[in-house]
């Protein structure tokens, strides 16, 4: 019997052909050792165990018969190329190897009858197996574990006399020990049984091979081609792959050499299929997958003209079908295996030429198969076979095995022609389209090809509306269209909507109906004039609640049922109102709207235009058009609406502001007055709806959201911005739609203040200086400016340290500190007269350096009137300024002897000297009040501390310069750092456009090492000398310690003195007590001159050089030329 799958592959040549070898022996359902020998056999097989295929059989087990070995081919003719049933009799019916279980021990009491027992199980296999080459083995099971080959002499022995009387070799002998290594035991008799069954199969295949000397070209050529086809199949079985596909290359080229007529086409296309499919299996099995797709193409191109008897057309394309399918299966599990395909080479390609090969079947069969209702099905069935299937692959039932060019019988091939006609006619073939174009857009969409998966979801839509499951196509086809829409694809589009709009008919899916009409007869449709009219007719009808005209072209039997639907639907009295969103379709009413203006003012009325333009054929009128606002109490004014009588829909109306006339653009205007409160907040339109019909009838609403705008208005708007060059200027009082330029939404800004802020000051700022700003405020209003108030100060925004060390008041008498803010908010200013001005004096004092912003906001309120309403407007302006901070001057301080020698430490009690100076970085002149020098109590003043620059004005890039007398007091210990106090100077800027105060900047000090010197010593000199004039010098040595002083000292002389007095002396000082030395100097050369050097060395401290005591000396004096007469007079000038 002919069946719907008739084209599917045999199962037996789809798997992977293993090795079949049969158990016997196992009683597999009350033994629980046989049970569990054959779950190891069969039970979670890994992947690296040998691939065999185990059966367990009885022992007795009729095996198929072998046919009489054929001496000669000479007068043989074969009647088909490979019979149905070959490839499973080798799968599943002839073993490779019979495997006969046998429970028995080395040590079995009853071992002779035993031995007896299994060589007659053994004959009984092999008597079944009769001309068979298939191999026998015998497995004993036993219980215990045998001992190592070679030790156990007795089995041995009897392993011998076993295979003796078995007529088994020893190879064929196993013993498998039932112990807790039972699935070790049993991969080692896998492997083993794997060898004997590889042997096999290699004996078939030479038995195969050798039959090609007894065949001539003549009439064997189909011997030749089923030959290679079993060599390659056995070579598969004893999985040698390799050689398999080489004898499957061989018999395919056989294959297309044998003589073709209609009677055998189809058989010789079904063997190709079947060789094409293994060659493109173990291509992708070896990882070739550029090989496999190669065989296909050639595969194809081959044989798809060979399309055999015409009345039976349709089944050549089934069987191409099939043939693309079975290819996609083979790549799809390949991919799944690890194959890498990609976009523009995958199995969606071929699962869509399966589809498109059983839509040409559907098409063929349509044509071929309709036979008039009086023609009934042959009697006896032609299609019936004695056995129940064909012997040969790919013949007719009603002549097997005829091999000859004409047909047998004329008659019996009629009816036999008749008979598939009539099956065909019963296969549901749209549910075949379906599933491949399923697996097709499956594909698509995992190697991300939207269009492809775009055009087949398109035509399985097609496909489910002819199967008459319009649920299903119209979801299909809604879920594409919004690509098409999106791309522009307006025929496409078109096409889809038309089968969408039959299938919302035949559904009675008003609302769907009404939208798919709307874009039908819109600007996208690509449809004749005539057409929109009809639909566009259909679409009033169903607005005024009537049943609308069937679509052309539509199932009869479908029609009736819809037009039942829509009576039920006509006289429901509620549920007649629906809402259609615009930006998901291309419907026959375009709308924009917009504000004229990004902004308005709070004292002007915001204006607001909504253009619409209808693309339908004939005039439209609507009963309501409303704009939605964010702030809905404005939607009152944004309102057109008019009763509609049902009958005018389609009528010029006398309204004109009513009717939307093809073509051309209707603009409406809104106007309105802004709420004070919505002063810097946002109004946007959230949407534009439009409804058409009446309540009588029925209602739609349709829904623009935001300013307008549908799927296709976006492209649009960028051709339109392309071409605007090109084109010329419209006339004023027409509306070009192109132009229009969609405005949702507009800011209420506040109303533009008339009065002036002006700032005076002089920058830049003073770091810590009380900064002046002057702020005049003058009122250019024509009416009074109520409740005036300043804010000003440091702009919020800026980073937070400004705001910390930046300080503003309006008292400029007093430095202000930390307490004061940053930002003065809300000062009250009081009302303004028209023409008043008003100024207030800000300073500001900055702590730190830097660039700041400052913000002078004046707020006021007043009355006004708009559009005959009078509101009170909040105006305010704010004008900022950016002043940069810089210091005023810079401070540096240093300690040096009397000497004016730099000091890195200063010693007790022994005087030094501070020196400060002030260098002027301000741009601006700088008045010096004072300064004043606040003493730490580790330092200490010799002098009166007194301003030695008080009331000094710098200039830019100008010093000032201070020195002060110091000393420091005994401290603790030997040594340490003290800290000197503070220099403060009281300063301000120099100017006359404010009187700020003054500004004590606090400079400190920094810290000094003090340590305790045992001996001081100082010289009495005289300023200068006179060369050849006694110079009289003395030395005074202090010793300040508790202890008694040794001290050594000496006059080194010097080239430019000669001098008297002790030149190496040694002397004992008491504590506290004063030596004095005195020398006379004589100098020789006049200029400055270096003294005779005085060494001191202390014998008690041997740790103070005599260096450090001379950096209390004198060590250069300078001395005068000899005087002349008039010297005299000179002195006492």
């Amino acid at each position: 019997m002919m069946s719907p799958t008739q084209w599917d592959l045999p199962p037996e040549l789809c798997c992977r052909p293993m090795a079949f070898v049969a158990l016997t022996g196992l009683d597999v359902v009350y033994n629980a050792v046989h049970r569990a020998i054959w779950d190891a056999f069969c039970a979670n097989r890994r992947a690296d165990r040998v691939p065999i295929s185990f059966k367990v059989l009885p022992g007795d087990h009729e095996y198929p018969k072998c046919r009489t070995k054929r001496t000669s081919y000479e007068w043989y003719i074969p009647k088909g190329i490979l019979k149905t049933g070959w490839m499973n009799k080798h799968l599943n019916l002839v073993p490779a190897l019979v495997v006969l279980f046998y429970e028995l021990d080395w040590d079995d009491a009853q071992w002779k009858e035993k031995q007896s027992e299994c060589a007659t199980k053994v004959e009984i296999v092999r008597t079944s197996l009769q001309g068979r080459n298939t191999k026998v083995a015998v497995v004993l099971i036993q219980k215990k574990t045998p001992l190592p080959p070679g030790e156990d002499v007795v089995a041995s022995e009897r392993a011998a006399a076993l295979c003796n009387a078995c007529d088994l070799s020893g190879k064929s002998l196993f013993v498998l020990p039932h112990t807790d290594h039972l699935v070790g035991y049993i991969i080692r008799l896998e492997n083993a049984f794997y060898e004997h069954a590889q042997t096999y199969y290699y004996t078939e295949i030479r038995r195969v091979k050798s039959h090609k000397e007894f065949l001539n070209k003549t009439t064997h050529q189909l011997l030749f081609v089923r030959h290679q086809f079993k060599i390659g199949f056995f070579s598969e079985l004893k999985q040698d792959t390799q050689n398999a596909l080489k004898y499957y290359r061989t018999a395919y080229g056989l294959v297309h050499e044998l003589r073709v007529h209609e009677t055998n086409m189809l058989e010789i296309k079904t063997m190709a299929g079947f060789i094409n499919y293994k060659i493109c299996r173990l291509c992708f099995q070896h990882n070739t997958p550029l090989d496999a797709i190669a065989q296909f193409r050639k595969h194809i191109d081959l044989c798809k003209k060979k399309i055999g008897s015409a009345e039976l057309a349709f089944e050549h394309t089934a069987w191409m079908s099939k043939q693309f399918q079975s290819f996609g299966d083979l790549f799809d599990e390949a991919i799944k295996l690890g194959l890498t395909a990609i976009q523009t080479q995958n199995p969606g390609f071929y699962y869509q030429q399966a589809a498109y090969y059983a839509q040409e079947r559907k098409q063929q069969a349509g044509q071929l198969c309709s036979h008039e209702p009086s023609v009934a099905y042959p009697a006896p069935d032609p299609l019936e076979t004695t056995a129940g299937a064909l012997d040969f692959y790919g013949q007719r039932s009603w002549r097997q095995g005829h091999q000859s060019i004409d047909p047998p019988d004329a008659e019996k091939e009629k009816l036999g022609i008749l008979a598939l006609q009539m099956k065909e006619k019963d296969i549901p073939h749209s549910e075949l389209i379906i599933a491949l174009l399923s697996n097709a857009v499956a594909q698509f969409k995992k190697y991300k090809c939207p269009r492809m998966k775009s055009h087949l979801m398109v035509q399985m839509g097609e496909e489910y509306y002819h199967a008459k499951d319009y649920t299903k196509a119209l979801k299909l086809l809604d879920y594409v269209m919004c690509d098409y829409r999106t791309e522009r694809w307006w025929t496409l589009l078109t096409s889809i909507l038309c089968t969408a709009l039959k299938c919302s008919y035949l559904m009675g899916l008003i609302k769907d109906y009404i939208t798919y009409a709307m874009e039908l007869v819109g600007r996208a449709s690509t449809l004749r004039t005539e057409q929109k009219s009809r639909i566009e007719k259909n679409l009033i009808k169903v607005l005024m609640n009537e049943v609308p005209e069937p679509e052309p072209d539509c199932d009869p039997a479908s029609v009736k049922a819809a037009q039942a639907l829509w009576n039920d639907r006509v006289s429901l009295a509620g549920n007649n109102d629906f809402t259609v969103d615009m930006q998901e379709y291309v419907p026959f009413v375009q709308c924009k709207a917009k504000f004229l203006s990004p902004s308005f003012h709070v004292d002007d009325p915001v204006q607001l235009h909504v253009y619409l333009k209808a693309d339908c054929p004939h005039s439209l009128r609507f009963s309501k058009l409303c704009v939605s606002l964010s702030n809905q109490e404005y939607n009152q004014y944004c309102l057109v609406e008019e009763p509609c009588k049902s009958k005018d829909i389609l009528e010029p109306s006398t309204q004109e502001n009513m009717c939307l006339v093809p073509g051309k653009t209707r603009k409406y205007c809104f106007k309105f007055v802004a709420k004070t409160e919505d002063v810097g907040k946002k109004i946007e339109i959230t949407g534009v709806h439009l409804m058409l019909g009446s309540e009588s009838g029925r209602c739609v609403y349709l829904n623009w959201r935001g300013g307008g705008g549908d799927a296709g208005s976006s492209q649009e708007a960028v051709q339109a911005s392309r071409s605007f060059k090109r084109r010329g200027r419209a006339p004023e009082q027409h509306v070009d739609w192109d132009m229009v330029t969609i405005q949702a939404s507009t800011m209420v800004i506040s109303r533009v203040p008339r009065i002036s802020v002006q700032l005076r000051h002089e920058p830049p700022a003073l770091n810590n200086e009380m900064y002046c700003m002057a702020l005049t405020i003058q009122s250019q209003e024509d009416t009074v400016a109520r409740d005036v108030k300043l804010t000003a100060g440091l702009k919020p925004g800026q980073d937070a340290n400004l705001t910390q060390t930046t300080h503003v008041t309006l008292n400029g008498s007093e430095v202000c500190d930390d307490s004061h803010p940053a930002l003065l908010t809300d000062l009250p200013i009081g009302d303004l007269q028209p023409g008043e001005k008003i100024e207030k004096l800000l300073y500001v004092r900055s702590v730190s350096t830097g660039s700041r912003i400052f913000l002078f906001h004046v707020a006021y309120t007043m009355s006004t009137t708009v559009e005959g309403k009078e509101i009170t407007c909040k105006c305010h302006k704010d004008e900022t300024v950016t002043i940069e901070t810089v210091i005023p001057f810079e401070v540096t301080t240093r300690f040096v002897s009397k000497k004016f020698e730099n000091l890195d430490r200063v010693f007790v009690d022994i005087p030094f000297l501070l020196m400060t100076d002030i260098l002027s970085a301000s741009p601006w002149p700088l008045h010096l009040d004072t300064s004043r020098l606040d003493l730490a109590p580790t330092m200490a003043a010799i002098d009166q501390l007194q301003s030695q620059l008080e009331e000094e004005v710098l200039q830019t890039g100008e010093c000032a310069s201070e020195c002060f007398c110091l000393k420091c007091p005994p401290v603790a210990n030997g040594s340490s750092t003290v800290a000197s106090g503070q220099y403060i100077i009281s300063w301000k800027r120099k100017s006359t456009f404010a009187a700020t105060p003054m500004i004590n900047t606090v400079v400190t000090l920094p810290h000094v090492i003090v340590e305790t010197i045992p001996l001081y010593v100082h010289a009495d000199l005289p300023s200068f000398g006179r060369v050849r004039e006694s110079l009289p010098v003395r030395y005074r040595i202090e010793n300040r310690t508790a202890l008694v002083q040794d001290v050594e000292m000496s006059v080194e002389p010097s080239d430019a003195f000669m001098f008297s007095g002790l030149k190496q002396v040694r002397m004992r000082i008491l504590p506290g007590a004063e030596q004095e030395m005195l020398y006379n100097f004589y100098p020789l050369m006049a200029g400055y001159q270096s003294l005779p050097l005085l060494s001191v060395t202390l014998l008690r401290f041997p740790n103070v050089p005599p260096q450090l005591l001379q950096r209390f000396l004198p060590s250069r004096i300078f001395v005068k030329p000899q005087g002349r007469a008039g010297d005299a007079s000179i002195a006492a000038a």
